[in-house]
């Protein structure tokens, strides 16, 4: 019979294709309908269409930042972008109003450089650098009749009322117990879910990519647990709960990662206690008893350790009815756990004492200082990131004010969004752009035709507001929605109708970026992805030797892991985005996912090794074989992709 026939996609044009997928958000959606609109119709109503047009665009700006998560991550994820927004305001304005063509085209470039390098630290820094960079053009391009510095106030109030609608409406079902995390406790949930769901895999196909699931939430729920505060320390004792809740998935997770590395399939109740304990952190009730899994291996063992401690963590934090708890037990012929065992000797352990530091000080071991943020931004991703939007944010000022187009802010600020690298691939960030601002412009022109104004203008603000949270999925989609926005509030201001010119504006963007993105650089390319790599070397590396140095400090090895696991994460997010660029920009990072997929291994290993010594003091001829194979692994692959030598005590380990 013949195979049907089936083209493959080149990776630049899947990447281009696809999209995200997920339930919609329906709080985010509703924050959008009253964050854009509701401002611009109350500036209307006052006669101050300008006023209006600025604080739109703060909360439009700050709604594609309004992701997923708890409240106190929103408010450093939205805050902190809105804050270089309005300083790039002022400098535009005062800019664009002292200064001619030519010097005005260098201080965008300078302003590219900085905020492109900026860029490289991290996600928020990135969106504080785009954010720069478009209010910079718009600071120098609009015309509006208010100073600088009442525009960046104006900006500011919007993106401050999305966040204060962020804070004060509750996602669905928030309000059935805590207002206050519900953000939190989601997040800490799906940890305990990633564990049960890495537990059930073990042994199987899906191991890896259940293990990376875990990272994932993970991650999610130390930022979520680590936002801004107004004290050093959680001050409730529902955040104390939910910080302990973290705390006491860690070495379940830790162990849940060793038995996979084992490669052994386990007895379906092994997932069943974390799947418990997942429930009870949502419904905020106690977890009850916990099936225990047989004693048999090491990693069994400190998986039935650390459900022990998770029981007495959730029966301490959770309230208790019924009388006294019986401990462990046996129901239904089967062993199971309750916190009372743990009462005894709480605190006297390595387990409870690494917990106990790890939910009172959390989890950043090694905070990122002034001066390893100077070397991220100077560092080889930090300088080619800069150098790509300087010369791309510097290239479209320049060839716009050339053009004399009473929207010539258009350009630049369109090509920040093309040439940040932590958007996607360039092709894919191109063709989705230009796609995106057609069929935008296109909708807005049919409903300009036919729309009232300014009211029917403002209602499309509103529901293009909306959209914002539902169209994020795709890049394309979300350009078609911000194009809409945009488009009806130049309309608002008082400018005329200017679908066609945007269409024309962003095809110019995107040749220019297309061009600029594939000149030579200075330096070698892919040097984001390198200093995403060494970083995570680095990582590895000290976590490797606090395992094999037999320290039994566990909020300190569990501390490591997580950034060992979370540079990993980083790396190779940055090793896919490069991959799915022209083969001629991907052949700089050739051999990259090679040396990630090692340093996972390695790091899983790490981990195996750690259950291991915990429990025997020694390690297996296996274990240690391991290591050094993949040790040499790491040496050959690093050279056959061009990365410096790891480090040598590494080697030596």
């Amino acid at each position: 019979m013949p195979r049907p026939f089936s083209v493959a996609l080149p990776p630049w044009l899947t990447h281009a294709l696809r999209a995200q997928r997920g339930p919609v958000p329906w709080n985010a959606v509703l924050r959008g309908a009253l964050a854009a609109g509701p401002l611009l119709l109350a500036a209307v109503l006052a006669g101050r269409e300008s006023v209006g047009v600025m604080a739109a665009l703060g909360a439009m700006l700050a709604g594609i930042n309004d992701r997923p998560g708890s409240r106190r991550t929103a408010v450093h994820r939205i805050g902190v972008p809105g804050l270089a927004g309005a300083a790039g305001l002022v400098v535009g304005t005062y800019a664009g109003e002292g200064l001619g063509a030519v010097p005005l085209t260098l201080i965008l470039t300078a302003l590219g450089l900085l905020a492109g390098a900026v860029s490289a630290v991290g996600p928020v820094s990135s969106g504080a650098g785009t954010q720069l960079l478009v209010a910079a053009a718009i600071g120098a391009g609009m015309p509006l009749p208010e100073p600088g510095w009442q525009r960046a106030l104006f900006f500011l109030a919007g993106g401050a009322w999305l966040i204060a609608l962020r804070l004060a409406l509750p996602t669905p079902g928030a309000l059935a117990h805590d207002f206050r995390f519900d953000g939190e406790r989601v997040a800490v949930a799906d940890v305990y879910d990633a564990i049960a769901g890495l537990l059930a895999a073990a042994g199987g196909e899906q191991a890896g990519a259940r293990r990376a699931a875990l990272t994932a939430a993970l991650d999610h729920a130390q930022d979520a647990l680590a936002g801004p505060r107004l004290r050093r320390y959680a001050s409730s004792s529902a955040e104390r709960r939910l910080r302990a809740q973290y705390a006491a998935a860690l070495p379940l997770a830790e162990a849940a990662t060793a038995l996979a590395w084992a490669g052994d399939a386990l007895p379906a109740r092994t997932a069943e206690g974390p799947r418990r304990l997942a429930v009870a952190v949502r419904t905020g009730e106690p977890c009850g008893p916990l099936p225990a899994p047989a004693r048999s291996v090491p990693g069994l063992r400190a998986l039935d350790d650390a459900l022990l401690h998770a029981a007495e963590t959730f029966d301490r934090g959770g309230k208790q009815t019924g009388g006294k708890n019986p401990g462990s037990r046996r129901i239904d012929g089967e062993k199971t756990h309750s916190g009372a065992a743990l009462h005894s000797n709480a605190g006297t352990n390595p387990l409870d004492r690494g917990a106990r530091q790890t939910a009172h000080k959390g989890l950043r071991l090694r905070p990122l200082r002034a001066k390893a943020l100077l070397r991220t931004v100077t560092g080889p991703g930090g300088r080619e990131y800069g150098f790509r939007v300087a010369l791309c944010y510097g290239a479209s000022a320049a060839v716009a004010q050339a053009l004399h187009h009473v929207h010539w802010y258009w350009l630049p600020a369109t090509a920040v969004f093309l040439v940040k690298p932590d958007l996607g691939p360039l092709v894919s960030r191109v063709l989705n752009r230009a796609a995106g601002t057609v069929l935008g412009a296109l909708v807005f022109a049919g409903f300009a035709a036919v729309l009232p104004r300014p009211e029917g203008l403002v209602a499309l603000v509103a529901i293009s507001g909306a959209l914002i949270p539902v169209a994020t999925r795709h890049f394309a989609a979300q350009t078609a929605v911000v194009t809409v926005l945009v488009l009806a509030l130049v309309m608002v201001g008082g400018e005329p109708e200017a679908s066609w010119s945007r269409i024309g504006e962003t095809l110019l963007a995107c040749a220019i970026v297309l061009i600029v993105g594939h000149l030579p650089a200075p330096g070698q390319r892919g040097g984001n992805v390198r200093a995403r790599l060494d970083a995570a070397t680095d990582a590895a590396h000290a976590y490797l030797t606090h395992v094999l140095s037999g320290a039994d400090d566990r909020a300190a090895r569990w501390a490591l892991r997580r950034e060992a696991y979370r540079k990993l994460a980083e790396a190779r997010a940055a090793i896919d985005r490069a991959a799915a660029e022209l083969p001629t920009l991907a052949r700089h990072t050739e051999g990259t996912d090679e040396v990630a997929a090692t340093l996972e291994r390695l790091v899983d290993t790490t981990t195996a090794c750690a259950v291991h010594l915990d429990d025997t003091g020694r390690l297996t001829p296996r274990h240690t074989e391991r290591l050094a194979t993949l040790l040499d692994e790491l040496v050959e692959q690093r050279e056959r992709a061009g990365l410096a030598d790891p480090p040598a005590d590494l080697l030596s380990a």
